[in-house]
């Protein structure tokens, strides 16, 4: 019986442990794997990778899919001490600063602080969705992350984009890569943690839905029949033709209706849609135009969007209408193409509040869901968290803080060296000039050849540029070859070229119009070869910078992004819609990893039109495209930058005055050469105050004296700012060494500085240059003065004249043609070297410093050498400058560490600004006290 009873117990233990399901989840070496048995998800992985940084990864089959990153270095993963704990719903990850945890029923994540305080979770019930997909012959998934959001969040970041959004909170952005978009997918949260999305396929913020026909609305013409729009079709001003129409798409070079648009309206005319429309789905109903030329909105009689594009780079607006249901509103669309068919208008319909208000981002290929959440006791602590992920911002040679003229483009080697030359008779600091595209002879683009007709003796004027001139140049190189040439044969015998532009015979617009294509620099052997031909060809010759166009890639223009997906494809490691949005880093890489293996000794230095996470550790800026010459898109570049910025790259910059130009503006007299004047005076106040400092732009020629004759107000501010910027030149390149070693941000949304203070968080006409210099440019028309918002909890001086402002209001600064307003926080000091030409010209020996009192405040004066990579090896120093304002003592610290041809003695003179005792910044001040500095701590008293 006892045999029998024990035989019996055994045989229920055996049962009921074969009937009870396995573990819930798997301890690892870096973390836990989680197995789901409902949901989208099947496995939810954590990986510990320091204190405050967690990888997420979930995959829609059994096992997690993992490849390798382009982005997120191998180093990353820092040896840090963490703990499971185990309670019957959840699994909970914990370091010293951060938990992340997973319920154990529907893999939801989510992430709170050490004392427990939820940062982010995941949404209800997961918020993970795969949708099987097959692209490309390739079986894949779309891939999608819900997260809920607060109302009082903010986003910011995803890289640089062109709709005038700041906060992305309840905003739509596509994550595409375009000739005036950049694309960065890390996302900073004003509740001080990141989002690094690790994945390179288009990839979109909010609504992921794609917009549809117009006639997703109910149309209704003029007289109120239902059916579409009424659309009159003009050449000059009279009617050509009538029509009822419920689609407006003329996009793209293979859309069927392009090829059927009216020559002579797109010559010469404008087409006019009007009618109403109605819905009934109530709610914010979204609407997108894509438009060249001179495209106009109003909906209700009231103007909502007036833009101009160039023809040949049409870009895309958004605005909402609240409509209620079957509620009529009338709808006008006039369209000017001049010259460029290209114009699209779609709609989407409404989604709910909450699910807008979400942080979501799906992605259009992705075999898992794949992100990185940062944790950050502050914005610079959270960009921290995402350059320890994706690499440091290598210093910038000293040079590229100085300004650049370039223009769309020097024709001759005697038209560089003249250029210069005027700027050195004029007095006008500068240390760069530009040779954009077409230095080569037709068809020979790729080759890396000058013209010798045009430029005769390329050698000769880089030594005249270089030791007569003292001025750097950089260089147009593109990814692009035509066919035929010696370097495209190269490339196509090793199989490194996209062939599907060849195969489809088109041809550019450039003179008769040539056949080429694109390397693909995801293949490192193909990375090896572009740099080494142009090693050989440029870099040899001492060219100083490389000015890598069209990396979006751009290989063929006004097609749609599915044709360009296609080719891009394949690259050597998968599809081109896989890889879509990564061609500029890798592109970027092969020139960085070149130029280090052959120039060990110079510095690199890349301008890129198109950027991705991770590109700053190869020397890389950015700027943000072939934007135009309007007054709409001076004010989209404030944002533009600043959102940059936040995305994890410190250096941006713009064209200054923007690229293309309305023909208005081309032989310009009278009233519109005046408004042409003053927008690119605002522009160039502007850009002074950016990372880097850069004219360029099509005709007419952007020289400062070329712009405005000597004496104008607008030639006088423009050369003001320049000499303002290089009298400034310790700060900002302190600024690009604090970069560096603390992977700091120099251009900075005011939620960087002042998070406390919840108004800064939706302006998008403020910057902060440094954490000193609070930025104001103007940008509308014939604005003589702006309103300002000063921030909380600190106060603030101006800086031309030093008088002092309480923070926390908005004023009404002024803002004459020749200023823009211009503060500097209290506790701030301000080093000001000595006025040059160049920022080579001599060292800073004598040191203004202008402490503004009223709270303590420091600063680190950095110095290295300038153009090489001894930095890394520790050759540099950093001479703290800190300042009590309850002793009212400035302390100039013991200087840390040197360099060769160090200055090992100096003058600091010291110019105290106070509530009584207004001082505007410049050369020309005088200081209250003057000191030696010989490396040794010295104490100045506030007399």
């Amino acid at each position: 019986m006892k045999r029998r009873l024990l035989a019996k117990i055994i045989l229920c233990v055996l049962l009921l442990k074969a009937c009870t399901p396995g573990p819930k989840f798997n301890k690892t070496d870096d973390g836990v794997i989680v197995h789901l048995s409902t949901g989208d998800a099947k496995v939810v992985q954590l990986k510990v990778i320091s204190d405050k940084i967690i990888q997420v990864l979930a995959s829609p089959v059994d096992s997690v899919k993992q490849q390798k990153s382009l982005i997120v270095l191998p180093e990353s993963t820092t040896k840090t001490a963490w703990s499971v704990k185990e309670s019957p719903d959840f699994v909970t990850v914990a370091t010293a600063e951060l938990q992340a945890q997973v319920s154990l029923s529907n893999g939801v994540v989510t992430f709170l602080d050490k004392t427990g305080n939820v940062l982010l979770s995941e949404m209800n019930g997961g918020g993970k969705a795969f949708t099987a997909a097959k692209i490309e012959n390739e079986n894949t998934y779309h891939i999608r992350q819900q997260f809920e959001s607060p109302d009082d969040e903010a986003f910011y970041g995803l890289g640089g984009h062109q709709n005038g959004q700041m906060n992305y909170k309840g905003e739509d952005v596509e994550l595409a890569q375009q000739n005036i978009v950049d694309v960065v997918p890390f996302l900073y949260s004003s509740k001080n943690y990141g989002i690094l999305w690790d994945n390179y396929s288009i990839t979109k913020f909010g609504d992921p839905r794609d917009y549809q026909s117009l006639n997703s609305l109910q149309l209704f013409d003029r007289n109120g029949k239902a059916g579409g729009l009424t659309a009159d079709y003009y050449v000059g001003n009279a009617i050509k033709s009538s029509a009822t129409e419920d689609k407006i798409e003329y996009e793209f070079l293979e859309t069927p209706q392009v090829d059927s648009f009216p020559t002579d309206v797109a010559r010469g005319g404008k087409v006019v849609w009007e009618g109403k429309f109605t819905s009934d789905k109530e709610g914010d109903h979204k609407f997108l135009v894509y438009a060249s030329g001179y495209s106009k909105v109003w909906i209700d009689d009231e103007l909502i969007l007036d833009k101009w594009r160039q023809g040949w780079n049409p870009w895309t607006n958004k605005f909402t209408v609240n409509v209620k249901k079957d509620q009529q509103h009338k709808i006008k669309i006039e369209w000017t193409p001049d010259g460029g068919a290209y114009l699209g208008v779609r709609h989407l319909d409404p989604v709910t509040t909450e699910e807008q208000s979400r942080l979501s981002l799906y992605s259009e290929v992705g075999d898992a869901i794949n992100y990185y959440f940062v944790k950050g006791d502050n914005a610079d602590d959270v960009i921290h968290g995402y350059r320890v992920l994706t690499g440091k911002a290598p210093i910038v040679p000293k040079w590229a803080m100085g300004f650049w003229q370039s223009r769309e483009r020097y024709r001759s080697q005697d038209e560089i060296i003249s250029t210069v030359k005027e700027y050195r008779k004029r007095k006008i600091p500068l240390d760069n000039i530009v040779l954009d595209w077409r230095y080569w002879e037709d068809p020979k683009w790729g080759t890396h050849d000058f013209d010798p007709a045009r430029f005769p003796n390329p050698d000769g004027m880089m030594k005249e540029l270089h030791d007569n001139l003292h001025t750097q140049l950089m260089i147009s190189v593109w990814p692009k070859f035509n066919k035929g040439t010696e370097h495209y044969e190269e490339m196509r015998k090793n199989g490194f070229l996209f062939m599907r532009n060849i195969e489809k015979k088109r041809k550019d617009w450039v003179g008769e119009g040539f056949e080429s294509t694109f390397y693909d620099p995801f293949n490192d052997e193909a990375g090896k070869l572009f740099w080494k031909q142009i090693d050989a060809k440029l870099n040899s010759k001492g060219i100083d910078g490389w000015w890598l166009d069209a990396t979006e890639p751009d290989m063929h223009s006004n097609i749609s992004i599915e044709e360009r997906k296609l080719n891009m494809s394949p690259t050597a490691i998968g599809t081109g819609t896989r890889y879509f949005n990564a061609y500029s880093l890798m592109n970027s890489k092969s020139v960085y990893e070149g130029q280090r293996r052959s120039s060990p000794d110079k510095r690199v230095f890349i301008l890129t039109r198109s950027a991705y996470a991770g590109q700053q550790r190869y020397g890389a800026v950015t700027w943000s495209g072939d934007i135009v010459s309007r007054w709409s898109d001076l004010k989209d570049q404030i944002s533009t930058g600043v959102n940059f910025s936040l995305s994890g790259i410190p250096y941006w910059t713009m064209d200054i005055g923007g690229f293309s130009v309305e023909r208005r503006y081309e032989n310009a007299t009278g009233a519109t050469l005046d408004e042409w004047r003053e927008l690119n005076t605002r522009w160039f106040q502007f850009g002074s105050f950016a990372p880097i400092f850069r004219s360029h732009g099509q005709f007419p020629l952007r020289e400062i004296y070329n712009i405005s004759p000597e004496g104008h107000a607008a030639y006088n501010s423009m050369v003001y700012y320049t000499k303002l910027r290089y009298l400034l030149m310790p700060y900002y390149y302190s600024l690009a060494g604090k970069s560096y070693f603390d992977d700091y941000t120099i251009m900075r949304g005011l939620v960087m500085d002042f998070n406390h203070d919840a108004t800064v968080r939706n302006i998008d006409d403020q910057f902060m240059c440094g954490s000193s210099l609070l930025i104001n440019p103007v940008y509308t028309h014939e604005s003589r003065n702006r309103k300002v918002y000063l921030p909380a909890q600190t106060g603030w001086y101006d800086l031309y004249s030093g008088k002092y402002f309480e923070g926390g209001q908005t004023i009404t600064a002024e803002a004459p043609l020749e200023r823009i307003p211009v503060f500097v926080k209290n506790g701030a000091i301000l080093p000001v070297g000595p006025e040059l030409q160049y920022t080579s010209e001599k060292l800073a020996d004598k040191i203004t410093l202008f402490v503004y009192a009223g709270a303590d405040g420091s600063f680190d004066l950095y110095e290295d050498e300038g153009t090489n990579y001894n930095y890394e090896k520790g050759s540099y120093a950093v001479v703290p400058i800190k300042y009590n304002e309850v002793t009212k003592t400035l302390t100039i610290g013991e200087r840390k560490g040197s360099f060769d041809g160090m200055l090992q003695k100096r003058t600091f003179n010291i110019v105290w600004v106070k509530t009584d005792h207004p001082v505007g910044l410049g050369a020309n001040a005088q200081p209250q006290q003057v000191v030696g500095y010989e490396g040794k701590a010295v104490e100045i008293k506030m007399n």
